[in-house]
């Protein structure tokens, strides 16, 4: 299954897209896309209903963010061994892990917004893993039993900012620097999530062509690994790191402009694309709405 959300900005609807392209609502079946669809039990309920069946979405809605977020966003740094070779760096011995924070979350093809005094804002492509269940001390062996789906990440990262500070945190935190989506797709619909292309182009141009099998840390070994530090909880997001031709690592170095665009895709897992603007120009964009803001309807 791919399952989305669609609507304004803090009021979206959960749907579903069928194999034709057709975005199908699944309101009135299910609140949102939360911890309660993405348990096994949810996803199979959903699994039960002939999307045919279901009303099409007029129009051509803003998607936003495949997941209805409540837990918590880490990330994996330096887990592409073609990355690591080319920042000349000895590929790690146990994961890296870092967080984001939820206010970082956008739609997949919301604005990115380039916050004031950032000079050197990057991009990076990369599978989420979407968690299911409730787990904790899990072995490799279980971790496919507790991931709901997968779903694209960039993952933004202004890298003036993690200089200054020493801290990955500062420099992954801003607002859309998290967007997420299209779909959420369910793990029956991925053969092999170790053998999936990733790409990324920058105002058409292509930056990144890789391909999770160069992992260094495995889903399971770093959901295993997570597991043993934290309790995954459902609605949580691993991003699981990026390959070679961020712009931080070109000759000499691309960071993101007002004006740029970015295109995302990895394989079977649909693309996203986004437009860099400044801060100001974007303030009403992403403030959320009250649910009295809602539209009834959609």
């Amino acid at each position: 299954m791919r399952l989305t959300r669609h609507g304004e900005i803090g009021c979206e609807k959960p749907g579903i897209v069928c194999d034709a392209g057709v975005l199908r609502s699944l309101a009135g079946i299910v609140s949102d896309i939360d911890a309660a669809v993405l348990s096994p039990s949810g996803l199979d309920h959903l699994r039960r209903i002939d999307p045919r069946d279901l009303p099409p979405v007029d129009g051509n809605p803003r998607i936003g963010p495949c997941v209805r977020f409540g837990g918590k966003i880490i990330g994996v740094g330096m887990n592409y061994r073609d990355h690591a070779r080319q920042a000349g760096v000895a590929e790690p011995t146990r994961p890296v892990f870092f967080s984001k924070p939820l206010s970082s979350v956008c739609g997949p093809n919301d604005p990115i917004v380039r916050p004031s005094g950032s000079t050197e804002l990057d991009w990076e492509v990369e599978m989420g893993i979407v968690i299911g269940v409730n787990a904790r001390g899990i072995d490799p062996e279980e971790a496919s039993g507790i991931i709901a789906g997968y779903c694209i990440v960039n993952d933004l990262t202004e890298r003036g900012w993690i200089k200054q500070s020493g801290q990955l945190f500062d420099g992954k935190a801003a607002d859309t620097f998290s967007p997420i989506g299209p779909w959420l797709v369910t793990g029956d619909e991925i053969q092999d999530p170790a053998n999936l292309s990733l790409r990324l182009w920058l105002n058409g141009e292509l930056r990144q062509d890789g391909n999770t099998a160069d992992m260094i840390f495995s889903p399971a070994e770093i959901i295993s690994r997570l597991s043993r530090i934290t309790t995954l909880q459902p609605g949580d997001i691993i991003t699981t790191g990026t390959p070679a031709g961020v712009g931080m690592r070109s000759v000499p170095p691309v960071y993101l402009k007002p004006g740029d665009s970015v295109r995302a895709s990895i394989d079977g897992l649909g693309h996203q694309s986004q437009s860099v603007v400044v801060s100001s120009s974007c303030e009403e964009l992403h403030a959320p709405k009250g649910v009295e803001g809602c539209p009834v309807s959609g």
